[in-house]
């Protein structure tokens, strides 16, 4: 077992208070210690932290890196635009190339891991994919190849239906569209289960299996929804199939800040970084994170990258700050908020023992515009330098 130390270092851990000339200590791939005075073993590798700032790997929770390739036209698979707009059989994880170059910005701006989703041309696009952004072979990367449901509200599915003269080109086609495909899942449980204790051979169905472990709750809803209505049909078919929700992008979420806290439900929030595409996301802008996290909503912020390029996923947290955010919950915004939402704070999100030994390391304050991503440690080893 390998031993590490980075000593005199300011330390952000995210979950405690930030400790000026420390030690962060790891074994491998998880944290062994972090603090002042700390015992180093005899036979670790020092490295001397003096000028760095060291916070967790900052964690973006709705991405499409290396499935919509940005140069490559070849590399685009993002949407699969089929018979019917309900295609839960899609996975992204199938869809991900792995030496997308965006891999690599991810870790120049010190994000170590990503959700990845398909788009939101169908009312169900699939399922989602968390992986870290280092790794030498695409199954070492991922952290959970099904992490989770994509659905979409408003807009996209409108437009793309509407132009093949299909269903659906309203938003009641949308809503009507995701509950029959619901309930079609709990008929097929129903079914699956009876024919299994009857002894009947099950004939299995890929997207239903998908749908049904939705309707368990053994994975969340992700809702790309921008406009207030949307955002209520998502939060109302989630509570009539009792799902567990998340939602996407959220340009309109303020308007709902009671019902979101009555409820429980997290936004990921963004692409602020963007203009106003379309009709829906008129209101686009960094008051929205703002006005939830004052609020006690739990958000975190993404770029949707491609939308915004990943590695200014620190840059949208500094705008944040601009806008009124506390400098410490703009922080929580890219960590500790964003692994709490994908169930993965016991690994990710805050410097603590136990915990994977992903950090960045920065030659100041990462929210500052001078300053520079110097190194990006992925599972405890140096993955990016700069």
């Amino acid at each position: 077992m390998a031993n590490f130390a980075i000593t005199n270092a300011t330390i952000y851990p995210v979950t405690s208070e930030p400790i000026e000339k420390g030690t962060l200590l790891w074994q491998d791939d998880k944290i062994t210690a972090l603090g002042i005075g700390i015992e180093i073993p005899e036979d670790a590798q020092r490295i001397d932290g003096t000028g760095w700032v060291i916070t967790p790997g900052f964690v973006d929770a709705h991405t499409h890196v290396g499935i919509q390739e940005e140069i490559y036209q070849e590399g685009d698979d993002l949407n699969e635009i089929a018979e019917s707009a309900v295609t839960p059989e899609m996975r992204a994880i199938d869809g991900i190339n792995p030496y997308d170059l965006a891999f690599m910005d991810a870790l120049s701006g010190g994000v170590t891991t990503v959700m990845i989703a398909p788009g939101s041309a169908n009312v169900i696009g699939g399922s989602i994919s968390i992986l870290k952004t280092a790794g030498t072979e695409l199954d070492q990367m991922v952290i959970d190849p099904e992490a989770g449901v994509k659905a979409a509200f408003g807009e996209n599915p409108k437009r793309v239906y509407s132009e093949l003269k299909k269903l659906p080109s309203t938003r009641m086609g949308i809503a009507a569209l995701l509950r029959q495909a619901l309930t079609e899942a709990q008929d097929y449980e129903m079914k699956k289960r009876k024919d299994e204790t009857d002894g009947e051979v099950v004939e299995r169905d890929l997207g239903l299996e998908l749908l049904v472990r939705l309707l368990n709750r053994e994975i969340p809803l992700r809702a790309h929804a921008h406009r207030a209505d949307d955002l209520h049909t998502a939060i109302r078919i989630a509570k009539e199939f009792n799902l567990d929700l998340v939602l996407e992008h959220g340009t309109e979420a303020g308007k709902m800040i009671p019902i979101l806290l009555r409820e429980n439900i997290p936004v990921v929030v963004g692409p602020s970084f963007a203009n106003r595409a379309k009709v829906e996301m008129k209101d686009i802008g960094w008051k929205t994170a703002v006005d939830l996290a004052e609020a006690g909503v739990t958000v975190a912020l993404i770029t949707d990258h491609g939308c915004t390029p990943i590695q200014y996923l620190s840059l949208c947290a500094a705008m944040t700050v601009r806008y009124g955010m506390t400098w410490h919950k703009a922080l929580e915004t890219i960590t500790i908020n964003p692994a709490r939402i994908m169930k993965l704070d016991h690994r990710l999100g805050s410097l603590e023992p136990g915990k994977d030994a992903d950090f960045a390391v920065f030659d100041g304050d990462p929210f500052h515009y001078r300053t520079r991503t110097r190194r990006t440690y992925v599972n405890g080893q140096l993955v990016w330098e700069g």
